[in-house]
């Protein structure tokens, strides 16, 4: 969705004044009222696109301009695979131009109804526009207003019938090749082929941006929302930071980068922010939209669907910046990148970044029971030795919640992030570590967590952590087993270094590699 479709999405609700919403047209405001309430009764009704006709459903008037008009406005969301927002674009073309439905039939890209103009809505409560794109694309089963002749509904069913055939033609074949491709590039993969620089490169670039489309849907599905949403540490301590802060965002301009469900945009609503925009790639957006309307938010909140580095926003620069980006080990998925790009390119000077303090931290830890699960069980499987599984499963970091018991030194601190001047290049890094054993025992694996806080101009500052030795949360630890276990003594001090940074061939994910006691072994957190 680009910048002014959140601008769009404000005012389809009701969000402008009366008098933009009924510009349309001629006549006046009372005019206009006593004509709808003569041709609708107190019932809701929907207005023709093309005549003064009024039913009682959307559905109604589709059925009306297919009939009446020969304008099927389900073939022609196929034909140009219109999401909800072009499908608003077109309602409030056809409402503003006032074009016949013929006109339809020679339209072609560029589509006429594409400026960001016709996102504001042309009839107040338009029941058009509340229609559910999905239902409208299932076209075949809408209801036609007091009947459908029998030889009529059928002529309309087999056109559509076709068209849908067409259309599974299309798609078909576009599968084919893709497929195609990716047999070709599996097979120059795993057979070593000499392909030539530039298509290699290419390759590459085609299967970085599948993995980016797999990552923005996997936060399209409702159930990391909730997982995220109920974790309390997170979300008390955002809404914490925001209410008892609301000298911050009191009519502030407030952009919150991947917002999700919108959880954080609608705090910062309701601590008086004048304007909240909400930017994210994935589906979950459309939801978020429902919600902002549920709570009567939407005069306040924009939502704008894409990634921030190629979206176009609605304002020039914002007060605030909000974002809840940390992943496992903090910095897993490379979310922390787009806040820095929407820092640089759209925070105005003196504006503040939330969170904006960040560590991260290492811990030994002393767990035999669970590293013979983890690596020893290998040795021995139902009689058969498996140990060359080890060599797979110990690159592999783990994700799980820690018995604080099992921690056997003080944390040591690897590295300290400032959100308002790190740079990306910043985010791969390597340091030196010391842990200090409190405890004589056997060292089986490296644990990482993060600590965050809220400080910049804050009356009150909120922080949290993932540490084992903290309430959990959803990040848990990052737990890196060592494939032999290092005796320790209390008091003794391990001395090693890390190194982490972006899997060249999955951004999102971290190469982490230890060093310790001359002893190198290279992680991946994905």
């Amino acid at each position: 969705m680009s910048a002014g479709d959140a601008e769009g999405m404000a005012a389809m609700t009701g969000g402008d004044s009366e008098d933009e919403a009924c510009s349309w047209g001629s006549g006046s405001e009372e005019a206009w009222a006593e004509e709808g309430e003569e041709a609708r009764g107190s019932a809701p009704s929907a207005s023709c696109l093309f005549c003064d006709g009024f039913f009682s459903s959307a559905e109604d008037v589709f059925g009306h301009c297919t009939l009446d008009h020969g304008f099927n406005v389900g073939m022609l969301a196929h034909k140009h695979r219109l999401d909800c927002y072009n499908y608003i674009k077109l309602i409030n073309f056809i409402r503003v131009e006032k074009p016949t439905a013929e006109y339809f039939l020679s339209v072609s890209s560029p589509l006429p109804w594409e400026e960001e103009k016709y996102l504001k809505p042309v009839l107040e409560d338009d029941l058009l526009l509340q229609f559910d794109i999905d239902d409208l694309l299932d076209y075949t089963n809408m209801p036609y207003p007091n009947g459908l002749p029998e030889a009529s509904s059928l002529l309309e069913r087999l056109k559509w019938a076709e068209h849908r055939a067409e259309l599974a033609e299309d798609a078909l074949a576009r599968a084919q090749e893709d497929l195609q491709k990716m047999r070709q590039f599996a097979q120059d993969f795993v057979m070593n082929t000499e392909v030539r620089s530039g298509s290699s490169v290419s390759s590459i670039a085609d299967l970085q941006e599948s993995e980016e489309d797999v990552y923005f849907s996997s936060y399209g599905h409702y159930g990391i929302h909730e997982e995220m949403i109920k974790d309390k540490v997170r979300t008390e301590s955002y809404r914490d930071f925001i209410y008892q802060n609301p000298h911050i965002f009191r009519d502030k301009v407030v952009l919150d980068v991947g917002c999700g469900t919108g959880i954080l945009s609608m705090f910062a609503a309701k601590a008086g922010a004048k304007k909240v925009i909400g930017v994210d790639q994935s589906e979950i957006i459309y939801q978020a939209m429902d919600i902002i309307r549920l709570n009567g938010l939407e005069g306040s909140i924009s939502l704008v669907k894409g990634r921030v580095e190629e979206v176009d926003l609605p304002v020039e620069k914002v007060d605030v910046i909000i974002s809840e980006w940390m992943g496992y080990f903090l910095l897993f998925e490379s979310m922390l990148d787009s806040v820095i790009y929407a820092r640089d390119k759209y925070l105005a000077k003196g504006g503040s970044v939330y969170p904006d303090v960040c560590t991260i931290s290492l811990v030994a830890v002393g767990d035999l029971s669970k590293h013979a699960d983890r690596l020893a069980f290998w040795d021995n499987v139902y009689g058969f030795s498996m140990s060359c599984m080890k060599t797979v499963v110990i690159p592999e970091a783990d994700v799980e919640d820690l018995d604080s018991s099992t921690l056997i030194s003080e944390a040591s601190v690897i590295k300290r992030i400032d959100c308002h001047v790190v740079s990306v290049s910043e985010l791969g890094f390597s340091s030196d570590f010391t842990l200090r054993f409190t405890k004589t025992s056997m060292c089986t694996a490296i644990a990482g967590y993060f600590d965050i806080g809220f400080e910049k101009n804050c009356n009150k500052q909120v922080q949290f952590s993932t540490s084992p030795c903290s309430a959990k949360t959803h990040w848990k630890q990052t737990v890196f087993f060592l494939e032999n276990p290092i005796s320790v003594e209390e008091g003794e001090e391990l001395k090693g270094r890390i190194m982490l940074h972006k899997n060249r061939k999955d951004p999102r994910s971290l190469v982490v590699t230890l060093c310790i006691k001359n002893v190198k072994q290279t992680y991946s957190i994905q």
